[in-house]
Formats: C-alpha cells, structure tokens, sequence
C-alpha cells in the first residue's frame, strides 16, 4: 500500500484538563534544573557557556496549567494516523503533536511505551503534562509549555511523491515558529521527521530541543558513548563511565535506585543513535542528522518515590517505562543560541532494530554498542538518513495542502505585527480568536482596551516589541497591569511595581494588581506587607466575582493559595482561615486544598486535625516534578516514615 494519511479518533481513560491559571505566572515553577557556578568550573568551555545562557525567569507568556484532577472518564481524542505496509504512526494534534503510538504491524510490536491512560500531572514548564510516546519539547530546560496543546496540522505532498504531515506551531517562551514533518516512505520501516526552527527576529534567541521517546523500561538503552554527564535531583553534573558507576550497569533502568539523567558523551564526528532493545534484542533505534547532538536516558528508578510517580503518570500494572532522548545541546540544562534571522534543520528516523541478544545484553560493552550500531547501518544506513535530510529539506517551505488541524492563534498575531514571511509555515488571520484581540486592539490604535466586563485579566504579552508598545500606551489601569507584567518579565522590577501602582489608583477591579504587587513584595523579603497586600486582594475578588462558575472559581482557588500561603509565613493564621472560609467548596475538597488545610491547621496548632487529613487519605492532582512538600508537612505531623502512598521523593 502507499502511505497514506487520515484522520482517525482513539479513547483513552482520560481526567480533565480543566481551565488554566488566570494569574500571571511571574515566576517560575520551580528552580529544579539548574547548577550553581562552582559547578561550572572544568566543564567544557561551550558547555559551561550554554549551561548559563538565558535561562527562563518566568513562563510568561504562557499560562500555568493546574486545572485537572485525577478522575477520569473515557474520551475520544481526535488523530491523525500515518501508514504504509510496514508502521502505522499514531499522532495526537491537540495535545503537543505527541505521537501516541509507533506500530510494527509484520511482528505486531508496539515500539513505543503507549500510555493506556491520559493523566496530566505537573512536570511540563507551565504544569500539564502526561507521559508516554514521543514528544517534542521546544521552549527551555524542561517539558515543553504546548504538552497539552493543539498544534497546527496540515497534509502536503511528502519528498517521495506520497503523503506527509506537518506540524507547526509559535513557540511562546522563546517567541519562535517551529514546524515538525512526519514523512513515512513507502514500504518504509522507518519513519522520518524533520524539524526546522527559524528565528524571524533581528536579535539571537536561546534555543531547546529534545524530542523525547517513552520505551518500556525492560530494555537495554545503547548509545555510542564510553562516558555520559549524570545529573541526579541532588543537581550535580558530573562525567560517569558508562555503561558501569557506582557497581551498577546504568544501561539498564530497572537497576537504578534513584531518578537521574545520563547525557550520553557522544564523540565528534561518530553517527548519532541510540537503541533501547528487550531481552530478545527487538526495540526501537532513533538516529538523526549531526546538527541533533545530544543524546540521553532518563530512569525512574527503582525506590519507593520513582515507582510511585510511574503509577500516578499512567495506570497501576501496566509496566514502568524510560525515557530515551536526542537533543540540541549535549545536556538539557544548556541552551543554544540561533542567530537572528536564521534557523536550525535536522532529520531524524525512528524505527524496529534487531540485534543478536547474546551480545547486546552482554558484558562487553564496546561489542554490545557495537553490535547496535551495525544492525542499525544495516536497517538504516547513516547515508541514507543524510540522503533522505537532502529531499526532505527543498520541501520543508512546501506549503499546506489540506488543514487537519488547527492551533492557537497566537502565531497569527506575531505575523501580522512583524509581516514576517514563513513559507510552509502559515498562521491564518483566521486563527485569531478572543485573547487576541485586545493585543490586535493595541497593534492597530496604539492603545489596551480596558474590559467591558469585569473578569480576570487575558494573558500578558511580554516580548520586547510589545513591552515597548505597552509603554506608549494611553495609561489606563488595564495598560497598566500588562506594562507591569511586561516589565518584570524582563527584569525591571522597581518599574513594573511603579506601573503596577499607577494602575491601581484608578482601578476598578484591584486584586490582580494587588496580587502582583504581592508577589513583588514577597520577592523582596517584605512578608508582612505581602501577607496585607493578598488579604486586601481576595478580599477585593470576593466582592468582585459574579459566580461560581469556572472562570471565577479558578481565580478564587489560585488567589486563595497563594494569599494563604503568604498569611501563614506572617504568622496570620487566623487571617488565612478568613480566607480558607470563602473558598468554594469544591475547591476545598480537592487534594491540594487538602494538603493546604493540613498546613492551616499546624499553623493553628491543631496538629492531631492536621493528622487526620493523612489518615483519611488525599492525592494532589497537580504535585511537582521534585516538590518534597509532602514529606515536610508528614514529618510536622508524625514521627512515623512516610507512607508510601504520599511518597514521591526523587533523591536519597
């Protein structure tokens, strides 16, 4: 048969997404990637310079997703289903392009760890995210902030003569246009995807890439590398040998304690691939042109934390996974500088590999590489991989032949403000939808329209070319905010909490420039003066909102975390139950509230109350990658280990 391409429909068991954040993110989620500088001394000198360059201060302007839970029901999500006589390539275009499921269909194997379920849980840079297939992350150090996104898709005329899909979207963070073609060759055992990132910009931009595939973790990961940079939760960098440290073989995840990366030290000029194959020597290769450097292994581990977080991701007795990456730089924790007006292109193929089990599970490690790498030249010739990058390359300004899916309408607006010209890569005017519109607003009269209802603020826009036209802005309160906001995503503190006051002498909706002037406060040690400014402005929601319905309701639960959290480090308690009283109930009940009134009531003192929250039993939909806050508030209430139930710890 000749590829062809459709679209299809799957469902899953799958909890609900629910509504983002609406309040401005203004710092980041967490600082759990990162090196202090005296970690820095004696890396190579490219690395030691990408590792400090441009790290996000904050995921503006994107929004926090913390919205879901932890029920869920069945769901049918719409596909797009790429197919030829060999594989059948499964992709999810709501939700980050993520392909979903990799298929063999001569030996019926499933290549990829095929999450049964979708459970979103808090590890991509802007909070959802859900595990299993391959998925592309753009953006910075971590999972992308489109996890749980809809991406533009479209169907074109593949280098073949057959069909392809491509996927594009504006990456937001770093204010970029990016584009991923699926191209699966007739009678092909390997599936091909080429990226390209562009920089329309007349200024370098910071640059991340890792495509990141989940395979079942009873395998061995093989990769041409004698060394690899290990970064554990401890965050330490530091050169292991591979495949063995510490008396342990790290190729193989089930033997691993602990969570951890490997960076595989991957040698100039060698081809670039890595293998995770099963005990019969069957699994999955990816390879790719040079300009994809890096590649990893991420494990789990074997502790009570790791396998904890492997049944909250996917479903209790479907088999642990790993993750096999290939990416930009050589680690995850650098960026890559793009010149302005230039781009980045590579190819990658992802197929079934088979080699003789004997010596890839062997003990001699340069053989078992070895061995890898031959049957995969023989699958797949690292010439053939350059060959297919050359045709695929004319046609990645190709334009859409047919819409399959449809993104959000941010690119749309970069475009028009910038009359950037993106062949293969368009972002119709048509796309252009609510949030937009004040910004269209702004582009076209110099001016932000303040609401016509009142409601919590639409996203702010905070890339220089729009912080320099909120600048010239008529300044009315709502310009006002967004200036702020604006402002202290690029590091001008003292300005954005002067704009923020401007605004809010005449503001008639007051809690979302009081809640920043909070955060502003709290960063700059003033606790008391925080803790006056949150209670001031839930009190200004409360009287403000106009129901309880989703809009209000997520304001109130995300005011209200924060304004308690504050109240409670002033040593306010009686003030954060003010607080707590005037949640809405069903916010009260969901297992972060939960965990937040067990805080409340040690703070009052009530320590047995506090106990009893464990002992009846809550699960935080939305803990972070690395939080440890369970432990802490357990060990404030009892002697006695952590129960296993509320155990995600990530270190010794």
């Amino acid at each position: 048969m000749a590829t062809t391409v459709r679209r299809d429909t799957t469902t899953l068991p799958a909890a609900e997404l629910g509504p983002e954040n609406p309040l401005p993110p203004l710092k980041p989620l967490d600082a759990a990637h990162g090196l202090d500088d005296r970690d820095l001394r004696g890396l190579p000198r490219d690395m030691a310079r990408q590792l400090g360059y441009e790290p996000l201060r904050s995921v503006l302007p994107a929004r926090v997703r913390d919205g879901y839970g932890r029920e869920r029901t069945a769901t049918s999500f719409d596909t797009l289903v790429i197919e030829n006589t060999r594989l059948r390539v499964t992709v999810l275009p709501g939700l980050g392009g993520r392909i979903h499921s990799l298929f063999h269909k001569p030996t019926g194997r499933e290549l990829l760890y095929r999450n049964p379920v979708f459970q979103p849980a808090d590890f991509a840079l802007n909070g959802a995210w859900y595990s299993g297939g391959i998925e592309w992350n753009i953006g910075a150090t971590g999972h992308t902030a489109l996890s749980c996104a809809p991406l533009h898709a479209a169907r074109l005329t593949a280098p073949d003569g057959g069909e392809m899909v491509r996927l594009w979207e504006w990456e937001r963070l770093r204010d970029i246009p990016f584009q991923v073609d699926l191209w699966l060759p007739e009678d092909s055992d390997f599936l091909h995807v080429g990226v390209r990132i562009r920089n329309p910009h007349e200024r370098p931009v910071p640059v991340y890439w890792w495509s990141n595939i989940a395979v079942p973790e009873e395998r061995r990961v093989l990769a041409p590398a004698d060394e690899a940079w290990h970064y554990g939760y401890a965050r330490t960098l530091r050169k292991v040998p591979v495949p063995e440290h510490d008396g342990v073989d790290r190729t193989r995840p089930p033997r691993a304690e602990f969570p951890a990366d490997y960076f595989y030290d991957v040698p100039d000029g060698a081809r670039r691939w890595i293998a995770a194959l099963d005990e019969d020597g069957h699994g999955l290769a990816q390879t790719s042109t040079p300009t994809l450097r890096g590649r990893k292994l991420f494990v789990w581990g074997t502790g009570t934390g790791g396998r904890r977080w492997q049944r909250w991701l996917t479903e209790p007795g479907t088999g642990g996974y790993a993750e096999i990456q290939a990416g930009l730089a050589r680690t995850q924790l650098e960026h890559v500088r793009l010149d302005a007006e230039s781009e980045f292109a590579w190819l990658e193929s992802y197929g079934p590999l088979t080699a003789d089990p004997d010596v890839v599970h062997g003990a001699d490690w340069a053989a078992a590489r070895g061995e890898a790498q031959a049957r995969l030249e023989q699958a797949l010739p690292a010439a053939a991989v350059d060959a297919a990058y050359d045709q695929w390359r004319p046609r990645a300004d190709a334009e859409p032949e047919e819409t399959l899916a449809v993104g959000s309408g941010w690119g749309a607006l970069e475009v028009l403000r910038g009359q950037y010209k993106l062949p293969g890569t368009p972002f119709a005017e048509a796309t252009l939808g609510p949030e937009q519109e004040p910004w269209l607003e702004l582009l076209h009269s110099g001016a932000v329209p303040e609401p016509r209802r009142v409601g919590p603020p639409g996203p702010t826009l905070v890339a220089p070319h729009w912080r320099d036209m909120l600048e010239t802005a008529p300044a009315r309160p709502h310009a006002e905010y967004h200036l702020g906001v604006a402002q202290w995503h690029a590091g001008d503190l003292a300005q954005a909490v002067r704009s923020w006051e401007r605004g809010l002498e005449l503001a008639p909706s007051r809690w979302p420039l009081l809640r920043c002037l909070a955060v502003a406060d709290q960063e700059s040690g003033h606790v008391e003066r925080a803790a006056d400014r949150y209670a001031e402005a839930f009190d200004d929601l409360c009287a403000e909102r106009r129901d309880d319905g989703v809009v209000w309701s997520a304001a109130t639960a995300a005011l209200g975390r924060e304004a308690i959290g504050a109240l409670v480090a002033a040593g306010r308690a009686e003030a954060a139950r003010s607080v707590w009283d005037r949640l809405h109930a069903h916010t009260r009940q969901t297992g972060r509230f939960r965990l937040i009134e067990a805080q409340l009531l040690l703070a009052e003192g009530e320590l047995r109350a506090a106990r009893a929250i464990f002992d009846e039993g809550f699960e935080v939909a939305d803990l972070r990658e690395a939080d440890e806050v369970m432990g802490e508030v357990w060990a404030a209430v009892s002697d006695e280990p952590l129960p296993e139930r509320y155990d995600f710890r990530m270190r010794p």
